[in-house]
């Protein structure tokens, strides 16, 4: 055999083309969250599934529309799991039903998918325009989500000024869990947010 045919690269096994693209997009969301967008390529891509180019290729017309694939798959990812647990069956409740149930839920929301998570709220450095744009638009509708349930559980209150309050502390919180997991529990959130709903309150 020769040196050449030793080298080559090994042959890459025949996959479904549905499944071969979730492949190349998990391989290029793990490139962003190690490496940035500015590590992300068709080479690095191919490298990072064990492919050659052309089997990238076969799947996406390039860099662009694969990223395109890309941020449509983790917004919708994103805004399913998000909606899925926000506590919005306890509005008939109290602030602090909604604390126990939510915190806990959105704890175990981010770290059951950190690479999607991590992309949002602790964005690599280098960030595409049409990426930014796309998650502050996101970030204006749950913020309006979370308005509609402060004006529901508290009548009266000033409901914007609370909405982008509590989602700075949410944000703040999942940047916490993605750091340091075993640090900020769900038990040590839950009791810090049960202290804040108890001072504000009578």
């Amino acid at each position: 055999m020769s040196e050449t045919a030793r080298k080559r690269r090994p042959y890459a096994a025949r996959v479904p083309m549905a499944e071969r693209r979730e492949q190349l997009l998990d391989a290029a969301l793990t490139i962003i969250d190690r490496d940035g967008y500015d590590g992300v390529s068709i080479d690095a891509i191919a490298r990072e599934v064990g492919v050659t180019r052309p089997v990238v290729y076969g799947a996406f017309d390039g860099l662009g529309p694969l990223l395109t694939a890309l941020l449509d798959r983790q917004q919708q990812r994103a805004i399913t799991q998000l909606y899925g647990a926000l506590p919005l069956a306890a509005l008939a409740g109290t602030p602090l039903a909604i604390v126990e149930q939510g915190i806990p839920a959105l704890h175990a929301m981010v770290l059951a998918d950190p690479l999607t998570w991590r992309a949002i709220l602790q964005s690599p450095g280098n960030v595409p325009d049409p990426v930014r744009e796309r998650i502050e638009g996101d970030r204006g509708r749950v913020l309006g989500t979370i308005r509609m349930m402060v004006a529901a559980v508290l009548p009266g209150a000033d409901a914007e000024v609370l909405a982008h309050a509590i989602l700075a502390l949410l944000e703040h919180f999942g940047q916490q869990v993605l750091a340091d997991p075993e640090r900020f529990t769900a038990e040590r959130l839950t009791a810090a947010a049960r202290a804040m709903i108890g001072a504000w309150l009578p």
